[in-house]
């Protein structure tokens, strides 16, 4: 005989059936190029401010500033690495300061020092998958676990590994709703927004660095290269992780 599914078990298929079943309803609604306001409407209608989360590198500030003009105190998910230049870390703090949400500051189980003592120093240069999954993808996971969906704000224009984002999809990663509402937009859209609304901006961006990470691994890139050529240079890595190709392919 089976065994009895327990109630946690359950509860957890049931949620996990509501999820996908809403991802196949906002797919049909929102087609391919919905705007991002169409988009992050219906993520409002879908799940409650409290069960939403918004991921930021903080190269910019207007994710979150577009969903909190819907959802007003939603969380930001801010992956607190260890590694951040100092202008990443000043753009979270004035995201803090100027909009209407909550920072989550999501951290590694280890401190780079503790890190380094374990596993040595520079871990991002000898294995940069393992270091990325340490300090951001496992941290992402746990910390993901009390929502019903994510905002993230990959574009399309960004590689060749983007071309095919959905606007809503069913994270089977983490096991969420997760939502692209800036899928369509291009780089330059990107700063008319931010230069229209006064919206918090990496100083960064303004020096080269159309894509912005941990600092040892990202370096500014030339005029008409790819936008993130400069993140782990040298190497065949050109993804951290947390938004893998087969998600990706997902409509």
């Amino acid at each position: 005989m089976s065994a009895r599914p327990t109630d946690l078990h359950i509860h957890s298929e049931r949620r996990l059936g509501r999820l996908r079943a809403a991802v196949e309803a906002g797919a049909a609604e929102l087609g391919h190029d919905a705007d991002a306001a169409a988009v992050i409407d219906w993520a409002a209608r879908t799940v409650p401010t409290a069960l939403a989360a918004v991921a930021c590198s903080m190269a910019d500030a207007v994710l979150p500033h577009l969903v909190a003009a819907r959802m007003p105190g939603v969380d930001v998910l801010f992956l607190e690495t260890g590694y951040h230049f100092p202008e990443t870390v000043a753009t979270r703090n004035e995201v803090a300061r100027v909009l209407d949400v909550r920072i989550v500051d999501v951290l590694p189980e280890r401190t780079v020092a503790e890190q380094d003592a374990a596993l040595g120093e520079k871990l991002y240069e000898r294995d940069p998958a393992a270091c990325c999954q340490l300090r951001k993808m496992d941290p992402l996971k746990k910390a993901l676990a009390g929502y019903d969906l994510w905002f993230t704000g990959v574009r399309r224009d960004e590689a060749p590994t983007r071309t095919n984002t959905p606007l809503v999809t069913f994270d089977e990663q983490h096991g969420l709703i997760k939502v692209n509402p800036v899928a369509t937009w291009s780089f330059d859209d990107l700063l008319d927004y931010s230069q229209r609304h006064a919206v918090p901006l990496n100083l960064l961006l303004q020096h080269g660095y159309p894509s912005i990470g941990c600092a040892p691994c990202t370096r500014p890139v030339a005029p008409g290269e790819d936008p993130r050529a400069g993140r782990w240079a040298g190497l065949a890595k050109t993804e951290c992780g947390i938004h893998t190709p087969a998600e990706r392919s997902q409509r």
